[in-house]
């Protein structure tokens, strides 16, 4: 057999075992949690669509957690009110792992050509090891969005559109429409001196948002006067599966976190990111 094809054999090989041993752990690590966040927001769009409540007045039986997200986030999300839960499941989980393979791979491969190293194999390897580790791990087993928000983030940080394409910030927007703390890459754009791209983020996350408080004013009013300002339905900051800065600070002393060294930590991050930006 030629060396390259013994290479290529040992490769399907190596990854064949990583992707076995990775499903066994996913099987045992990645079930506790059951898709709780999809249970939130398929219940509240349920609620809302079928049952003729308010979207933010509905809370998971037996917890304290309801719908946290802006309207704009509930019409994105208005389809799940049709799906059976398991069709949910299916779509959530399909959704966050086709979007996590594609920014793997828009990270991963541009590196790969520099490295010389076989695009395809590191790519295997890479998503493996992505799907074992706690963010995307817990992300998909909750049945989050992050995946899909990070997705549209990185299809304008990426310049993946052309540089003077009028498009750029348009995913930006809509990721900050969704779910309001992507707006922070607003700043990133700014720094940078991409000023036509965060001025057409900008018009995007407005425009959605004004799209969404017309067609469910009610809806838009609860969110923006009251439910936005209610930090009990977001979780405990301290929850080992909050990985923000915030988070950290708060496993320090979770009965009195410090804002004080948040604040510092974050003034210390975003002075290191606009540096390196």
């Amino acid at each position: 057999m030629a060396q390259g094809a013994r290479r290529t054999v040992g490769q399907v090989v190596a990854v064949v075992v990583l992707a076995v041993a990775v499903t066994a752990f996913l099987s045992v690590a990645a079930v506790r949690h059951g898709f709780f966040d999809l249970h939130v927001y398929r219940g509240a769009l349920v609620w809302w669509v079928h049952d003729g409540g308010e979207i933010y007045d509905y809370l998971k039986p037996g917890t304290q957690y309801g719908f946290t997200y802006p309207p704009f986030a509930a019409l994105v999300m208005l389809p799940m009110a049709y799906l059976s839960w398991h069709g949910a499941i299916v779509v959530s989980v399909a959704a966050g792992v086709a979007t996590a393979a594609v920014l793997i791979w828009w990270l991963l491969d541009p590196v790969s050509r520099r490295a010389g190293w076989t695009r395809w194999f590191a790519f295997a390897v890479a998503l493996c090891l992505a799907a074992a580790f706690e963010p995307m791990r817990e992300t998909i087993n909750f049945g989050q969005v992050n995946t899909l928000l990070l997705f549209l983030v990185a299809v304008d940080l990426l310049r993946l559109l052309p540089r003077d394409s009028r498009w750029a910030g348009v995913g930006i927007g809509l990721a900050t429409a969704i779910k309001l703390t992507p707006g922070i890459f607003l700043i990133y754009l700014l720094a940078t001196g991409r000023w036509r791209a965060a001025l057409t983020a900008t018009g995007t996350a407005a425009g959605a948002t004004v799209l969404a408080a017309a067609l469910f004013p009610d809806a838009a009013r609860e969110f923006w006067t009251s439910a936005l300002w209610n930090t009990g339905r977001v979780g405990e900051l301290a929850f080992v599966s909050n990985q923000s800065l915030r988070g950290v600070v708060a496993r320090l002393d979770p009965q009195s976190p410090s804002t004080l060294a948040w604040l510092a930590l974050v003034a210390a991050t975003v002075a290191l990111w606009i540096r390196r930006s």
